[in-house]
């Protein structure tokens, strides 16, 4: 498991317009959030993802970087971008599903069609949003086991603000006896 305050696994995809993301080389002043999403299959997906490039110029005003990951292979992921209009947001693609898990995400079999006619992958991770400070330490995260109700970017803004204003520390790091 993740913990707040510890160091993320390595985590490096290519995107779609952007060039290789690698999570060590960001130089983002507040953090780099990471949405790690289900692929194109996913109407859900689409959908989150539009709103997440909507507001990806907000979170560059406070110093997040933002990128999008699946484990759609490239042809998917620019199906998916060209979907959502991507022009703020790295698309990045073929995250193993081993570094899927990694991350603590969930790995779902496929049920074939979705309800827009689009074909599962046989394995897929489930969605999860990390937070990720500039040392590569968790801050934030949450992780689902369905595609269904997601932290709201909207809001994760003001709680960036808040943090930033308030110096206020990544939570939920204490593994002592309980």
């Amino acid at each position: 498991m993740l913990m707040p305050r510890q160091k993320t696994p390595p985590l490096s995809v290519q995107t779609l317009d952007h060039g290789g993301f690698d999570l060590s080389g960001e130089n983002n002043k507040v953090g780099t959030l990471v949405c790690f999403y289900r692929g194109f299959h996913c109407p859900i997906c689409a959908k989150y993802l539009a709103e997440l490039e909507r507001l990806a110029p907000k979170f560059a005003e406070r110093g997040v970087g933002v990128v999008a990951i699946s484990s759609d292979g490239e042809e998917r992921a620019r199906m998916m971008a060209d979907k959502i209009e991507a022009k703020n947001l790295r698309i990045g693609f073929d995250l193993s599903l081993t570094k899927a898990r990694e991350w603590g995400l969930f790995i779902s079999t496929s049920r074939g069609k979705t309800s827009i006619g689009v074909e599962e992958p046989a394995l897929f991770s489930e969605p999860g949003v990390f937070l990720v400070s500039p040392d590569q330490s968790l801050y934030f995260s949450t992780v689902q086991t369905m595609p269904f109700v997601r932290p709201i970017f909207s809001e994760m803004l003001g709680a960036i603000d808040f943090a930033i204003e308030n110096n206020y520390p990544a939570r939920g790091e204490y593994q002592g006896e309980v």
